[in-house]
């Protein structure tokens, strides 16, 4: 029901909404898109790719038809790929079983890949005028200070607290928009840290904030440590091509490419690992060469340092044992291969290292003459 709190929300977002590229937008494709694409994902980072996507995939149908090589390479840089692969999945079921149309109510948003309670909510609302509540991470934090939540957030309990304030605060006929001004006011104004309260429009009903407690909420589960993985990656060259393997469709970097290689194991070399992953990889054996470089990377439960060398083989034909492809490609060809982030700063620095190699090479040598 409409309460004091959503109706200050709501008057304060007629006012402050932002502007993005699927706001005001009548199409429920697109707020899909979008809602997929902000899974994680910061809202600047995610509007030039959201225009790019619609640009290439303008209609449902047009991504349900798509390769997703040509998803995954669209997607490229936007991290979590799943979700693209879950895109393409959804779509060709919407294709299939609902005419090519997005069904509009939370139950049936919720048996598509990739869609869970808080998408469908979001979705439902937003694109469809449902009223559905919503429950992200910046609403979670909202919610928990404006009614001072005390459970842990991430736990059952919390959730459910959560869950319920949300759907008790709700405007009939406004989802949409309290849904998105909880949004908005969670990142212009309730921050996770140094929140802006003296200028909060809902500061007087604020719980966390009369008890001055606001920056101790949502409380949140102590943070564990972050394992820190040492991995190699082989550079394979042959006959002025390079190597690259592409991942098996499930798992971390699903469908991505990448120069083969893997974790070093307690006790290993950064050579011998190297040569034991292309050995259980790909049935090859190589001979490691010159170091290319390291390179490091935070995904959301690990970090990575990756060190790449140069490698030739000896021997036999490599074989994709747990690649689901291979493929031998000039260095100029790497761009059009969808890659994570680190091989593709492999793949950038080994195109920008042969174009210098180019470019000396043409340069006339100095000779003096008496």
């Amino acid at each position: 029901m409409e309460t004091q709190f959503s109706r200050q929300l709501l008057a304060w977002y007629r006012q402050n909404a932002r502007r993005l590229p699927w706001r005001g937008l009548s199409d429920p494709y697109a707020i899909w898109v979008s809602e997929i694409m902000l899974q994680q994902t910061q809202v600047p980072t995610v509007i030039p790719y959201f225009e790019r996507w619609m640009q290439r995939f303008p209609t449902l149908q047009a991504l349900a038809a798509a390769d997703e090589q040509d998803v995954l390479k669209l997607w490229e840089g936007l991290g979590y790929y799943s979700r693209a692969r879950n895109l393409i999945k959804a779509a060709k079921v919407v294709a299939e079983q609902y005419d090519g149309i997005l069904p509009g109510n939370r139950a049936a948003l919720e048996h598509l890949p990739g869609i869970g309670r808080y998408t469908a909510g979001a979705i439902s609302s937003i694109a469809f005028g449902q009223d559905e509540p919503a429950l992200d991470g910046n609403i979670r934090r909202v919610l928990a200070r404006v009614f001072d939540v005390q459970e842990p957030v991430r736990l059952p309990a919390g959730e459910k607290t959560l869950w319920d304030l949300a759907a008790e605060n709700l405007p009939p006929g406004h989802a949409g928009d309290y849904n998105q001004a909880m949004m908005d006011l969670a990142t212009a104004i309730c921050t996770p840290q140094k929140p802006a309260c003296l200028v909060c429009p809902v500061n007087a009903n604020c719980r966390a904030y009369a008890l001055g407690v606001q920056e101790e909420r949502p409380v949140l589960p102590a943070r564990r440590d972050v394992p820190h993985i040492i991995v190699t990656a082989a550079v394979i060259h042959r006959d002025g091509k390079v190597l690259i393997a592409r991942r098996p469709a499930k798992g971390l970097l699903g469908g991505m490419w990448e120069f083969p290689g893997g974790k070093v194991e307690v006790g290993e070399s950064l050579e011998d690992g190297l040569k034991r992953e292309i050995n259980e990889e790909l049935l090859a054996e190589i001979e490691v060469g010159e170091y290319v470089g390291e390179f490091h990377h935070a995904y959301t439960h690990f970090r990575v340092t990756l060190h790449a060398y140069h490698c030739t083989l000896v021997g036999s034909e490599p074989q994709p044992v747990e690649a689901s492809d291979l493929q031998w490609v000039n260095l100029k060809e790497l761009a059009g291969f969808p890659m994570g982030k680190i091989d593709r700063r492999i793949s950038n620095l080994l195109v920008e290292n042969d174009l210098k190699k180019e470019e000396d090479s043409s340069q006339p040598a100095n000779i003096d003459v008496e």
